[in-house]
């Protein structure tokens, strides 16, 4: 039997939440400081910084994740009010407003890359790679690599090397039979934030 292929990385994607609550999709408005000097893409991890404005959470065995950045509005001096799939770097605007799914709940569909944990952070990795049902339960890397200019969409995904270091910012929920890339070999995964990596569920706030 055949399967549809994941062709590489594109972000974490929100599908549902844990336990079977209500899912609507619903996301908060946080904003983007004027000119700050980091893309973020559709898909990509956000944190919180301490002026409460977000900023792309490039952490990888270890995160401080408020959350998945969906988008963003501003007023653009050309075309006024406008979305933009992704935040590029140095944006100059009073009103940025990122669009982000902050549910510490929040499941979402990710790529699994082949790498061991030691060997990350790389730039560009994006080679597929996979893991098997028997990795359920364990804790996963995040594998940073540069979003695209021209989707607007993030490339993070997760390292095919797990494990149940605690640090680890991703547990995994569940495999996606569709993608696998031969039987028992799975491509993309349905994870969540570790215990303790949500600063909403953090006692020290952020």
């Amino acid at each position: 039997m055949s399967y549809p292929s994941v062709d590489g990385p594109y972000g974490l994607i929100p599908i549902n939440l844990i336990g079977g609550q209500v899912f609507a999709s619903a996301t908060r408005q946080i904003p983007i400081t004027s000119n700050s000097a980091t893309s973020i893409f559709f898909g990509d991890v956000v944190k919180l910084n301490s002026s409460g404005t977000l900023d792309k959470d490039v952490g990888t065995s270890a995160a401080t994740p408020v959350g998945v950045f969906l988008g963003c509005s501003y007023t653009d001096p050309t075309f006024g009010k406008t979305f933009r799939q992704f935040y590029a770097a140095n944006t100059v605007a009073s009103d940025i407003v990122a669009y982000v799914q902050d549910d510490p709940d929040a499941l979402y569909k990710v790529a699994v890359i082949s790498g061991t944990v030691s060997a990350f952070p790389q730039s560009n990795a994006t080679t597929v790679g996979f893991i098997t049902r028997a990795n359920v339960g364990e804790n996963a890397v995040l594998v940073q690599s540069a979003g695209s200019t021209t989707t607007g969409n993030s490339r993070v995904a997760i390292s095919s090397t797990t494990g149940l270091t605690s640090t680890f910012p991703i547990r995994i929920i569940d495999v996606i039979p569709e993608t696998q890339s031969s039987v028992g070999s799975f491509t993309e995964v349905v994870v969540k934030w570790n215990q303790g990596m949500h600063p909403y569920l953090n006692p020290t706030g952020v």
